[in-house]
């Protein structure tokens, strides 16, 4: 029986002007895949992303997140149903302590605005701290919890924003670009680090540019160029197809044969 499917993405487009960022795509995420998203600088990546989750409104088609239609939706609405994202230029708050940025995300998914999460009662905080302790366990930085966020070194900062989506108990989460900036060492620890959360029961969609962690432990690969989907397969289909290829490199086997 297959997965239950998560995210239906539908013809979905936007346009900045008379440039069409992201081009009728259709695409779908079923419950407990690991998929990644790629393509060429400008492809549309990140607006899709921002299409997906809340940030950006569509010029056109729809994003079904667990069979509801997300037309309209804030972001800490999209997060409430079960989506969590990070970001590519990280937004971490350098001078609050790790377990503060990390009980925001916690916060905000339970339904408490900020106010009610901080002064709402042991109940709210018990809640809170919780979910902020176990996602902080879970990357790695438990010992790290009164530490500013400020103090922590470029990478540990890349896990405390994933920290931060995880504390929101996502359905499916979302990774805009997780290993850039890091160097071989800190990215084969990423990839083994998102296998082990992928082998736990999380569904996942990553956009990265390292071609290597992408094929290395995505399930399936989708392309964009110039907004439009090429492709959609496992790693080794989309390895050899030539519309990627000639997106990525330029060859265009016909020519070149």
């Amino acid at each position: 029986m297959m997965a239950d499917v998560l995210l239906e993405i539908t013809a979905l487009s936007r346009a900045f002007g008379g440039l069409r960022a992201v081009d009728d795509v259709t695409a779908e995420i079923r419950q407990g895949e690991l998929v990644g998203l790629i393509g060429p600088n400008g492809a549309g990546k990140t607006t899709l992303f921002n299409l997906i989750s809340g940030f950006t409104p569509p010029s056109s088609g729809s994003v079904v997140f667990r069979g509801q239609n997300l037309a309209g939706m804030k972001p800490h609405q999209v997060s409430r149903l079960g989506m969590a994202r990070t970001f590519q230029n990280l937004r971490i708050f350098p001078n609050m302590t790790v377990f503060d940025n990390v009980s925001v995300g916690a916060i905000g998914a339970l339904g408490y605005g900020l106010g009610q999460g901080l002064f709402g009662g042991a109940k709210r905080a018990g809640e809170i701290s919780a979910r902020a302790w176990s996602a902080l366990e879970r990357v790695g930085l438990a010992n790290l919890a009164g530490e500013l966020a400020a103090n922590l070194s470029y990478g540990k900062r890349k896990y405390l924003e994933i920290a931060r989506a995880l504390a929101t108990d996502p359905v499916l989460l979302i990774l805009d670009e997780p290993a850039a900036g890091l160097n071989d060492t800190e990215t084969a620890e990423l990839a083994h680090f998102i296998k082990s959360l992928h082998a736990d029961g999380g569904t996942i969609l990553l956009v990265e540019h390292d071609m290597g962690l992408v094929m290395s432990i995505c399930q399936r690969v989708m392309v964009l160029a110039s907004g439009a989907k090429i492709a959609d397969a496992a790693p080794k289909v989309v390895q050899a197809d030539p519309a990627v290829l000639e997106a990525y490199l330029g060859i265009d086997e016909e020519e070149d044969a």
